[in-house]
């Protein structure tokens, strides 16, 4: 039993008129009762009752129409889902974003994308950045949101946003009180950061601008769920640098920005240029809005003979 068998056999069922089905199938009328002969000798029943006057269904007739009412749905839904998989316009874009995303970047993200391209899904990766650029490189992300510094050879990149990092304290901390800490104050203590192989220059980065500062940690723990970033900060067992917390710190913690902003996340969508598409300019427009919903500013090249700021 063939698929077309079935769409020929339920506009009949319809319509119950042999030349009106004939005319919305697009065929001449002598090839569909033929294939209607065809479907009833493969089934071993009588679809229809064929009067001089009017054409009316069996009961078997009507059985098989409930059953290919569903059979043709679900084809229609299966060529729907694959037609959606194809990437760009009326498909899916797949992208990347750093596990620490803030809820109100990807809140505004997904909004402002479904009104700028309603016919693709974004299908969302929470991926580390080189996690990111090795699905990029390899064909399986679209588009990533990464964090600088990070190897961005051969990829095109949107502008560079923008978000100064502060210090997460305990509470006891003799720091915990001041309107901001200078890294240096910190000299000697504890460091809770991400691991390394999450975004290694980037975890480079952070050491190299901590000891230019006068910050030199006395340890370094890693941690990559808050929870336990959260957890260790509490127990005294380290400090940790993000950006500020989109409402009060949890119990026990406080939040202080840091002096001349020395530290901080600079973000950008990147994708491979040879397979960009209306979708992936759509994402990366939409990032920079909600990056900017959480804080992010564009970056201003550093003026000649002015240090970079991180």
């Amino acid at each position: 039993m063939e698929l077309r068998h079935l769409r020929y056999f339920t506009v009949l069922a319809e319509e119950l008129h042999f030349g009106r089905a004939a005319a919305r199938l697009h065929m001449a009328q002598p090839p569909l009762s033929q294939r209607i002969r065809d479907l009833e000798r493969e089934l071993g029943v009588e679809l229809f009752d064929r009067g001089r006057r009017q054409v009316t269904l069996t009961e078997a007739g009507a059985l098989l129409l409930e059953h290919s009412r569903r059979v043709l749905e679900s084809a229609e839904s299966a060529q729907e889902a694959m037609r959606r998989l194809r990437p760009g316009e009326n498909g899916v874009v797949h992208v990347g974003i750093p596990p620490d995303t803030m809820p109100v970047t990807l809140r505004t993200l997904l909004h402002e994308f479904a009104e700028r391209a309603p016919d693709v899904l974004v299908d969302l990766h929470e991926l580390t950045t080189d996690e990111q650029l090795a699905a990029l490189r390899e064909g399986s992300l679209d588009a990533a949101m990464v964090r600088h510094p990070c190897d961005i050879s051969g990829l095109d990149s949107s502008p560079v946003a923008r978000r100064a990092l502060g210090v997460l304290l305990p509470v006891e901390h003799p720091l915990a009180d001041s309107e901001q800490v200078r890294l240096r104050d910190l000299n000697g203590q504890p460091l809770v950061i991400f691991p390394r192989a999450m975004a290694p220059m980037l975890y480079d980065h952070v050491l190299s601008i901590c000891r230019a500062e006068g910050f030199r940690p006395g340890a370094i723990r890693h941690a990559r769920n808050p929870n336990f970033v959260h957890g260790l900060v509490l127990a005294g067992r380290g400090v940790h640098f993000n950006e500020p917390p989109p409402g009060e710190p949890r119990k026990g913690l406080v939040w202080r920005p840091l002096e001349d902003s020395p530290l901080s996340w600079r973000t950008s969508v990147v994708w491979v240029p040879r397979r960009r598409h209306a979708a992936i300019d759509a994402f990366a427009a939409v990032a920079t809005t909600g990056l900017a919903a959480a804080g992010h500013h564009p970056e201003e090249p550093p003026q000649r003979d002015e240090k970079p700021s991180y």
